[in-house]
């Protein structure tokens, strides 16, 4: 398999882990989703805002185009809905984004600043790749925060993805 197809797959992934997050926390009452937790972005939607923020930024970052963020996060999020149309939108930018680029384009060395100001740069495929990573982390954090409601989070590893293609 080439990086490009690989990294379809991935965000592939992404976006069937997020629909699955999204559906279930769509089963959940809107105060459990903004209850404050002891988490670091505070509850559930704040988080999974957090992700599409970062998703957004390093969209920007590989158009070559500045972002309007200057923090990681916004100080309010969207509703659930909204949030969930917003990031299933996002999950088919990436992928019509890789599909559309040239493999020869993912080795392009990207340069960029980070909302601190540092300077950074990366791959086109390592950014995609830390999209794809990055939500994941995440949805492990919302997930922590599904068990104390309780309710039981999505099994959605890449393990369970792979095996239901």
């Amino acid at each position: 398999m080439q990086l490009k197809e690989k990294l379809v797959q991935l965000v592939e992934y992404k976006r069937w882990a997020n629909q699955l997050t999204f559906a279930a926390l769509g089963e959940l009452p809107t105060e459990e989703l903004v209850k404050p937790r002891p988490t670091r972005f505070g509850n559930m939607l704040h988080t999974l805002n957090h992700v599409y923020v970062i998703d957004d930024i390093f969209k920007a970052h590989l158009l070559s185009q500045p972002h309007i963020y200057t923090e990681r996060n916004t100080v309010s999020h969207p509703p659930l809905e909204t949030l969930q149309q917003q990031q299933e939108q996002m999950d088919l930018w990436y992928l019509d984004y890789i599909e559309t680029l040239e493999e020869s384009f993912l080795s392009d060395i990207i340069e960029f600043r980070f909302v601190d100001g540092k300077e950074g740069e990366m791959t086109r495929s390592d950014i995609i790749l830390h999209v794809v990573n990055h939500g994941t982390y995440h949805r492990g954090f919302v997930a922590d925060m599904m068990y104390q409601v309780p309710a039981t989070p999505p099994a959605n590893d890449l393990t369970v993805y792979l095996q239901n293609l």
